[in-house]
């Protein structure tokens, strides 16, 4: 993802898809493990975890996030680690939100977001190329901006590891990438205006 594209909430419909398909079937689980992969500076896992706070209460609680990313710059596990961030990538976080879960620094146009969001959100340097998943048992994969990069091939394998690592779980990919038809019988999709997902087990 590039470093220059990343805010907070950017991508809506994706996340309102896991607030309506995802989060009804993975609340009731004791754990519940979610890969970023693919990450960047952090405003993506943390809008995600958000959200899930939003929508699970104290379930959340139970929530880890392992958000991942090449991360050549060797920057953004500080950055996530720290969790401050500029006001041009958090402005277009609603209002009652922002109030709810930022607060401000002793820097002007600066803001932190709540230790319980940071607490559950876990970074780490790795190369989706390796074909080596984080950990395996995910209930939900959340791999945007990445996959483009890749020829067909890369794609492929890359979400046939996906699909290992996954429980009985959902994966949300770009809007620009289909599924391959090689793995079709791997995924369906949960709904026909978005890249979501479910594991065909």
């Amino acid at each position: 993802m590039s470093i220059a594209f990343t805010y907070f909430f950017r991508d809506m419909q994706t996340l309102e898809m896991i607030k309506e398909h995802v989060i009804p079937n993975i609340r009731s689980r004791r754990y519940i493990h979610i890969w970023d992969a693919g990450c960047a500076m952090g405003p993506e896992p943390y809008s995600l975890a958000i959200i899930l706070r939003e929508n699970l209460g104290m379930t959340f609680r139970n929530v880890k996030i392992h958000a991942t990313d090449i991360d050549n710059s060797n920057l953004f596990g500080d950055i996530i680690k720290k969790g401050i961030y500029p006001k041009e990538m958090i402005q277009r976080i609603p209002e009652v939100i922002f109030k709810k879960y930022f607060s401000g620094t002793n820097k002007p146009d600066e803001f932190v977001i709540a230790d319980e969001i940071k607490k559950s959100v876990e970074f780490t340097k790795h190369d989706l190329l390796d074909l080596k998943p984080v950990r395996t048992g995910f209930n939900l994969i959340l791999c945007k901006n990445v996959l483009l990069h890749f020829n067909e091939n890369e794609r492929i394998e890359v979400l046939k590891m996906f699909y290992e690592s996954l429980d009985d779980g959902y994966l949300a990919t770009e809007q620009t990438q289909k599924m391959p038809l090689q793995l079709q019988n791997h995924f369906e999709p949960v709904v026909t205006n978005a890249q979501l997902y479910k594991k065909v087990s």
